[in-house]
This record gives C-alpha cells, sequence and structure tokens, in this order.
C-alpha cells in the first residue's frame, strides 16, 4: 500500500482549504479580467474582449465552390468532377485539400473523363507528394485512358508494366531473404547453456 509524504498532505490540506474559503458563487463567477502575454510581456485584459481572430469568409469565392460542387456530384458531368479535382489540387480559387483532389479526379474517371484517367495514371506512376508510386493503380487508369485513345497513356503503360514486375522481384527478394533468415537464426548455436543451477559458458 503507497503511503502518503507529510509534505503531500500538507500541500493537499492547502488546496482544501483554498477552496473551502471560496464561495460556491465565487468559483462560478466569471474573472472580468485575464493576464495575456505576448512576447515575455504580459497585461491584464478585459475577459470579455474575444483575441481569435477567424480569417474572413470569401463569400463570393464559397458560392462559386458549391456551386461546383453541386455540378461535379451530378453522374453525368464527369468535366465538373474533373475540375473540381483539379482545383482542389492546386488550390485554385478553393482550399487546397490534394485528398479531396484526388477522390474528385477518381470520380472522373470513372465517369469516363480520359483527362483525369490520364493525371491519376500519371500520379500514381511516379508518386504524388508524400505517396510512393503505385504501379498496379498506375496501370488500371492509363489502360482505361489508353482504350479511349490516349497515345500519351498507351506509351506510358510499359513504364507500369515495368513498375510492377520490379515490385514483385522486391518482394520476392524480401520473401526470400525472411524465409532464409529464419532457418539461418536456428541453426546458430548459443554461447551460454543452463546446467543444474547455473548457465556456463561453452
Amino acid at each position: 500500500m503507497q503511503t502518503l509524504t507529510p509534505s503531500f498532505i500538507l500541500i493537499a490540506a492547502l488546496a482544501m482549504t483554498g477552496c473551502a474559503n471560496q464561495s460556491a458563487e465565487s468559483q462560478l463567477t466569471r474573472k472580468k479580467t485575464v493576464n495575456i502575454c505576448q512576447s515575455g510581456v504580459c497585461t491584464k485584459q478585459s475577459a470579455d474582449i474575444q483575441t481569435f481572430q477567424p480569417e474572413p469568409v470569401d463569400a463570393a469565392a464559397e458560392q462559386r465552390l458549391q456551386q461546383l460542387i453541386q455540378l461535379a456530384e451530378q453522374e453525368d458531368n464527369p468535366k465538373a468532377a474533373h475540375d473540381l479535382g483539379l482545383r482542389l489540387l492546386k488550390g485554385d480559387g478553393v482550399a487546397r485539400d490534394s485528398y479531396q483532389g484526388i477522390q474528385w479526379l477518381r470520380k472522373a474517371g470513372d465517369r469516363g473523363d480520359i483527362s483525369a484517367q490520364l493525371l491519376l495514371g500519371k500520379m500514381y506512376l511516379s508518386g504524388y507528394e508524400e505517396m510512393g508510386p503505385d504501379f498496379a493503380e498506375a496501370h488500371a487508369w492509363l489502360s482505361r485512358a489508353a482504350t479511349q485513345g490516349s497515345e500519351e497513356a498507351s506509351q506510358l503503360i510499359s513504364e507500369a508494366q515495368d513498375g510492377r514486375m520490379r515490385e514483385r522481384e522486391k518482394y520476392q527478394l524480401r520473401k526470400d531473404r525472411r524465409d532464409y533468415w529464419h532457418w539461418n537464426y536456428h541453426s546458430i548455436p548459443y554461447y551460454w547453456h543452463w546446467h543444474g543451477q547455473g548457465w556456463h559458458l561453452y
């Protein structure tokens, strides 16, 4: 069982005394001033003053964005989904959001937009921002664009295929290494062995 030190008991008693001396109303009463510290200098300031200043909302830009989203959500309007994805990737007229940008491009590509299919194929082939290349995804999107007549996609498909082959070779190499080292460490002898009531070095 843990014992409490005298110093801890004293601190706890002082804290309880401080709370006991305050009435319920005083504990609930909001302070009229607060300390505001900036660059190492602290001053008292009225608690009613708002210090958080949110960024102003551009009402016109927000209206344009919402209208484009409504267009992009229409199944028969892949070009709007393409444009929304592209604007989100670039941060052009909207707050930049690469994840949402890719999602909208995928929607456009699924609806048959060849430009979105080619762009996605190229992004997955080379990797984008923090994500590395995904050759299987690249091959899938480039194949869809090539089927629709994109010559650039047709030329890039071989790179995606080579990448997939290299990935398979790397995977097999890693698997072979794991299998080898699994066997290898089972064959390594020990230095110390238990004998009687103690460990002995052999």
